[in-house]
C-alpha cells in the first residue's frame, strides 16, 4: 500500500500546477482559429507576437491571421517548464509564455524541421 500512495504522489507531482492555465491557453486560441475568429486568435497572442505579425505583414494582426494557414484541431498535450509551455497539435506545435495577464501564445503555426533549427513558425515572437 506504501508504494501505490507514494506512486500517486510522485505522478500528481509530475503534472505543473500552471498546466491546466496554459492548456485553457491553447485551447482557445485554437479554438478561436478552428471558428476563423481571428480577432480573438489575435487577443490571445502576446504582445511581441502581435507586434511581429504585424510588422511582418504591414497590416492588422487580424487581417494578417486570416491569410496565415495555421493547422487547426484541438490541442492533444501540453508540456509546461517554468513560465513557458507547448502545446502540440495534431499537425503542428504552439509555443505559450505566462505574463501577468496570463498565459498567451508567443509563437504558432510551428512546425519541427532539425535539431540545428528546430522549428519554423508562422507566428512568433
Amino acid at each position: 500500500m506504501g508504494v501505490a500512495v507514494a506512486t500517486m504522489v510522485w505522478v500528481a507531482g509530475c503534472t505543473p500546477a500552471a498546466e491546466p492555465q496554459a492548456r485553457a491557453a491553447a485551447a482557445a486560441f485554437q479554438g478561436a482559429v478552428d471558428r476563423g475568429d481571428s480577432t480573438a486568435a489575435c487577443e490571445l497572442l502576446s504582445e511581441a507576437a502581435r507586434e511581429n505579425l504585424e510588422s511582418a505583414s504591414v497590416t492588422r494582426c487580424a487581417e494578417a491571421l486570416t491569410r496565415l494557414e495555421l493547422p487547426t484541431g484541438s490541442v492533444a498535450e501540453v508540456a509546461v517548464w517554468g513560465g513557458n509551455a507547448q502545446g502540440r497539435l495534431g499537425s503542428g506545435v504552439l509555443f505559450l509564455a505566462e505574463f501577468g495577464s496570463g498565459w498567451k501564445v508567443t509563437a504558432a503555426g510551428c512546425t519541427f524541421r532539425s535539431e540545428k533549427l528546430p522549428y519554423a513558425c508562422a507566428v512568433k515572437g
